[in-house]
């Protein structure tokens, strides 16, 4: 099948907009982590955050997701999510005093 180049671009916003959708769900998991453990001492969890690495570079591969995109771009979503996760938890913990 050929396709065009408008083809491929089509396909690639649909992407992400379905690639938004999940992070945006990702996100709401966050903020509901950040009010479980409400407390700052347990948002960053180096064991956790190496075992979710390595599932998700093992699932990428088979999936055939290079690990030079995949590792990068979780640790920085990880990265990303913790800085979220702190200021929702600060968020929660004004409101609730």
């Amino acid at each position: 099948m050929d396709m065009t180049m408008t083809q491929v671009r089509e396909e690639i916003d649909l992407l992400d907009r379905e690639l938004v959708l999940l992070l945006a769900r990702r996100q709401k998991c966050i903020e509901m982590a950040a009010v479980v453990k409400n407390d700052k001492n347990l948002v960053v969890d180096e064991e956790r955050i190496e075992e979710v690495i390595v599932n998700v570079v093992s699932f990428g591969e088979s999936c055939g997701l290079n690990k030079r995109i995949s590792e990068p771009l979780w640790r920085t979503l990880i990265s990303l999510s913790i800085e979220h996760e702190f200021e929702e938890l600060e968020n929660f913990q004004s409101t609730a005093n």
